[in-house]
């Protein structure tokens, strides 16, 4: 399983907007996608306007050919970018055992 992390800085006028969509969007994209797991939305304390979104895929390539190279992601990005004040930063994580 893979953790795809996501930063986008939304501004203070559009928050509400970019919430709303950013749920429409996983309900209509984002959870019909393969090797899509969930997803998490955060909102920033120390800095209000940052979002972040914790997306779990079952492969790297699940998100970055599957998803991110067919009809889908201009789709999302449709209904979720309008709302960015700058290019998000996405990054993947791979799970670490501890024990």
């Amino acid at each position: 399983m893979i953790l795809e992390t996501v930063f986008v800085e939304i501004s203070p006028e559009n928050h509400s907007k970019f919430e709303a969509a950013v749920k429409r969007g996983v309900a209509e994209i984002l959870a019909k996608s393969k090797g899509f797991i969930d997803f998490e939305m955060h909102k920033g304390i120390e800095q209000p306007n940052m979002y972040s979104f914790l997306v779990h895929w079952e492969t790297l390539e699940d998100h970055t050919v599957g998803f991110r190279e067919s009809e889908a992601f201009p789709q999302w990005r449709g209904i979720i970018g309008e709302y960015f004040a700058k290019p998000p930063t996405v990054e993947h994580w791979d799970s670490v055992s501890i024990r």
